[in-house]
């Protein structure tokens, strides 16, 4: 991560304004942008970017964030459907370089997958956790 870096998170619920807090402390530009201007008091009040309220499927939006100049876009919303639409538009209409969006539903990757969008799915990445510390041997796990 370049730490002068523009960064556009979408959403900005517990994963987003984690993202966004820790961001901002390592450097870089961050744009955070959510529907409900109440949601923005998860950020830290150390954060030092900007907070756009809106919603980020529309254009004027993406624009008020400055998408032109993003390096990065991260959509974490809850719904699938709108971090889909807005890394598509980010990725298509604005050609920003990385666009990573969070999918809830595991079954959705691929359709995210055959659209280009990097994606991380908690669900997934919950399950392989589980399922590895269910392998190890007990006396491992005791301290």
């Amino acid at each position: 991560m370049v730490s002068n870096q523009y960064v556009i998170i979408v959403g900005c619920g517990r994963l987003g304004s984690l993202l966004a807090n820790r961001l901002s402390s390592l450097g870089s530009s961050v744009v955070i942008i959510d529907r409900d201007e109440v949601a923005f008091e998860n950020l830290s009040a150390e954060f030092s970017g900007f907070r756009v309220t809106g919603d980020a499927a529309e254009l004027a939006v993406l624009r008020q964030a400055k998408i032109d100049r993003a390096g990065s876009l991260v959509a974490v919303t809850s719904f699938d459907n709108v971090n889909l639409m807005v890394a598509q538009v980010a990725q298509k209409v604005f050609d920003v370089s990385q666009v990573l969006a969070r999918v809830n539903d595991p079954s959705r990757e691929a359709v995210y997958r055959e659209f280009g969008i990097e994606t991380i799915c908690p669900t997934t990445l919950s399950a392989a956790a589980f399922l590895r510390a269910l392998q190890e041997p007990a006396e491992e796990k005791q301290p």
